[in-house]
């Protein structure tokens, strides 16, 4: 643990819950039984040191860029990435008896910054999001020019070739005990990609990063790979 976050940890416990997933065998005895309640204080803080570190870092910058800015960086996508880059997916598989998702690592991203700020407070928090996570992990200045309203995207590139598109929501359905949305992408009226996420604005952004790859549009860059998991979820709902 200590090569992770840099120091050895006094109540070790709530790092290891930090990793562990809720479908783990309860224990009534223990008050926490998994990371969700580190997750929500991990996005909490998470969110307000990106915030104040990229009001720093761009003292110029009015509302609009500093928000769509902390988005890229604080959104699902990028916090899994972040989260297999720092080698969480083995961890959560000490901690964790399930299979894993791709949607658990940057889970485990924001309860690890929970557990930091419960070990060490606020200010060793900020340092270790910055040194070990924003400037080993983040590539802030490729961020700047990165495009990811891909909703946008597609609806340009349809308006250019003169055609229509449009989304619709598929299925609503429960997992993990929350409201899941699976929608499709609509181009000329015909279903060319789906996706699901807690979301539905979500769900439309990655149906329309899909739709794209297929369309030719965009590289596929291998973010949109099913795990097994979540292609179990794909076939339960159709």
């Amino acid at each position: 643990m200590r090569p992770l976050i840099g120091f050895t940890p006094s109540n070790m416990g709530i790092f290891k819950l930090a990793f562990s997933h809720k479908s783990n065998p309860s224990d009534k005895a223990y008050a926490m039984q998994n990371n969700e309640r580190l997750e929500f204080l991990g996005d909490a803080v998470l969110g307000t040191i990106v915030a104040e570190y990229l009001f720093i870092k761009y003292p110029n910058a009015d509302e609009g860029f500093l928000t769509k800015m902390r988005s890229k960086i604080v959104k699902r996508n990028t916090l899994n990435k972040i989260g297999d880059k720092m080698g969480l997916d083995m961890l959560l598989q000490d901690y964790s008896q399930t299979r894993l998702s791709r949607s658990m690592l940057g889970n485990a991203v924001e309860a690890l910054v929970g557990a930091v700020y419960l070990e060490k407070g606020y200010p060793a928090t900020k340092r270790f999001v910055i040194r070990k996570i924003l400037r080993n992990y983040v590539d802030v200045h490729e961020l700047e020019s990165y495009d990811d309203n891909y909703k946008s995207q597609l609806l340009e590139w349809c308006q250019k070739n003169g055609q229509t598109v449009s989304y619709k929501l598929v299925a609503r359905y429960k997992f993990e005990k929350r409201d899941r949305f699976k929608v499709a992408v609509m181009v000329d009226n015909k279903k060319v990609a789906t996706a699901d996420d807690f979301n539905k604005k979500s769900a439309e952004q990655t149906a329309s990063e899909k739709a794209m790859v297929i369309l030719g549009i965009l590289a596929d860059s291998g973010e949109n790979n099913f795990t097994e998991e979540e292609e179990e979820e794909e076939e339960n709902v159709d």
